[in-house]
């Protein structure tokens, strides 16, 4: 599975982001992490950090990742909004509220139709 997260911030928040799922063993363990930059603009030297792409195994813990998100989310001072795509879903997390956190962890765990097996 192929999640992809954004964070309404600068550069440098997105890489913070980065470095403290990979600081989780779990996520870790279970999930290939990448920064993924979009291409560069004419006249610019180099493309902007544009996203965090994860992609997971079987192991993969849909609740551990969001509390893990929301964890990093109340250490900043901005209050950065975060955007949490998979396939055609997109989930957003702004006040990080239990319910926002069942809502994210439910819409992350429904099987897509992408991770259908095959017939």
């Amino acid at each position: 599975m192929r999640v992809d997260v954004r964070v309404a911030a600068e550069a440098d928040e997105l890489r913070s982001l980065h470095n403290w799922l990979r600081a989780d063993t779990g996520i870790r363990r279970s999930s290939w992490l990448t920064l993924q930059e979009q291409p560069p603009e004419p006249g610019q030297m180099g493309g902007l950090v544009d996203v965090i792409q994860l992609v997971t195994d079987n192991g993969w813990s849909a609740a551990s990742f969001v509390v893990a998100l929301a964890a990093w989310k109340r250490t900043r001072p901005q209050d950065p909004r975060i955007e949490i795509r998979r396939g055609d879903t997109v989930i957003v997390l702004t006040q990080c509220s239990d319910g926002e956190i069942d809502h994210a962890v439910r819409a992350l765990e429904a099987q897509a139709p992408d991770d259908a097996p095959d017939a």
